[in-house]
C-alpha cells in the first residue's frame, strides 16, 4: 500500500476552515493509504518560540478535534513530531548537504518574515524549516504528500534534497510526488481568511450559542442593505458557508436571495441552525473524548512508538549510506 504523509502545526483549537480543509481530506486519505498523521508542534517553534507555555494544550486540542470528527488511530498512525527523535536527527543531516541558497530563495520564508514583520529576528530555524519538512516525509518513504497548488514549490525542494542526497550517497529515499487537493475556501466571518490570530474564526469547539453569535455578526453583500434589496450572493460570507454546510437549500438561497425575497438575518439564522447541527455530533464526541484525556493522549503516545519504528530504520539507512554506522 502506498504512503501518505502529512502534518499539522498545533497553534491551538482548530477552525470550520481545518474541518473542510483538512481534516476531511485526512478521512478520505486514511481510507486509501498507509496513512501518516503528524501534530507539528517543532514547527510551531519556527515563529512562536518565545511562547512555550501553551504547547501542550495545543496539543491536545488538535488531538480532540481530529478524533471527534472522525480520524482513526485504527486507520492511521496519528504521532506528535517531538516524540520522534529520527525527525530533528534527519534534519541535521540533511542540513549538512542542502546549499543555503536554497533556502534563501524560498518566497515563503520571505513572505513570513515580511508579514510577521521579524526582519533582524528570523531565526535559523524559520529559514532552515523546510529541511524539517522534508525530514518529516522522507523518514517514512512517503509516496505521496496532499497538498493544495500554491504549496507545490515546497515539495519540490524536498524532492531536490532527496535527489541530492540519492547522488552523494546512494539510493535511499523517495521522491514524494504531490497529491494535488483542492481545500474549500472557508473565509472568515469578516470576509478575510479564517485565522485565530484575526479572531475571525468559527471554531469547532465553540458552543451552538458562540457560533451562532459569530454568524449574526458576520459580514454580508454591502449592496444588500434593506430586506427586500436584491442581493449578490457571490460576495457574501454567509452565502459562501451555505455552499459547504446547507447544500440541500443553497439553490433556494441563492434564488430568493438575488430576487430580494429573503433578508440577511433570515439568511444568518437559518444557516447558524444548519451549522449547528452539522458540527452537534463532532462537538458531542469532542466533550467526551475530554473526560477520557489519558486515553485522548496514549493513542498519540502509542502512534509516536509505532512512527519511531518506521523513521528509526530509515535513520538508521541513511546513516550507513554515509558512513557514520
Amino acid at each position: 500500500m502506498d504512503v501518505v504523509v502529512t502534518g499539522m502545526r498545533s497553534t491551538g483549537e482548530l477552525h470550520i476552515g481545518h474541518l473542510v480543509g483538512v481534516i476531511d481530506n485526512l478521512k478520505k486519505l486514511q481510507e486509501t493509504y498507509r496513512s501518516y498523521f503528524f501534530i507539528a508542534d517543532l514547527h510551531v517553534l519556527t515563529t512562536n518560540y518565545e511562547h512555550t507555555e501553551d504547547f501542550k494544550k495545543n496539543r491536545i486540542a488538535v488531538m480532540l478535534d481530529w478524533l471527534s470528527a472522525g480520524v482513526d488511530p485504527n486507520k492511521a498512525t496519528l504521532f506528535i513530531q517531538s516524540k520522534v527523535p529520527a525527525h530533528t536527527y534527519l534534519h541535521l543531516l540533511l542540513s549538512m548537504i542542502v546549499p543555503i541558497s536554497w533556502l534563501e530563495r524560498n518566497p515563503t520564508v520571505k513572505e513570513m518574515i515580511r508579514d510577521l514583520d521579524l526582519k533582524e529576528n528570523a531565526s535559523y530555524g524559520l529559514l532552515g524549516y523546510p529541511v524539517l519538512m522534508a525530514s518529516d516525509i522522507i523518514l517514512y518513504k512517503a509516496k505521496y504528500v496532499p497538498v493544495g497548488k500554491d504549496q507545490l514549490p515546497h515539495l519540490e525542494m524536498t524532492r531536490e534534497m532527496v535527489r541530492r542526497f540519492n547522488y552523494l550517497y546512494g539510493e535511499l529515499f523517495v521522491e514524494p510526488q504531490a497529491l494535488l487537493t483542492e481545500f474549500p475556501y472557508v473565509p472568515g466571518i469578516d470576509g478575510k481568511k479564517m485565522s485565530k490570530s484575526l479572531e475571525n474564526d468559527i471554531k469547532i469547539a465553540d458552543t451552538e450559542e458562540n457560533t451562532t453569535k459569530k454568524i449574526m455578526n458576520a459580514v454580508t453583500d454591502p449592496e444588500k442593505i434593506r430586506l427586500h434589496d436584491k442581493g449578490h450572493p457571490e460576495v457574501c460570507n454567509v452565502f459562501t458557508y451555505h455552499k459547504i454546510f446547507n447544500k440541500e437549500e443553497v439553490n433556494d438561497i441563492e434564488r430568493d436571495c438575488r430576487a430580494g425575497n429573503i433578508g440577511c438575518v433570515a439568511c444568518k439564522r437559518n444557516l447558524a441552525n444548519k451549522l449547528n447541527t452539522y458540527l452537534r455530533p463532532i462537538r458531542e464526541k469532542r466533550e467526551e473524548l475530554k473526560k477520557e484525556i489519558d486515553k485522548v493522549e496514549d493513542i498519540f503516545v502509542e502512534g509516536s512508538k509505532k512512527a519511531s519504528e518506521v523513521a528509526n530504520a530509515t535513520l538508521d539507512e541513511a546513516l550507513t549510506k554515509m558512513n557514520l554506522k
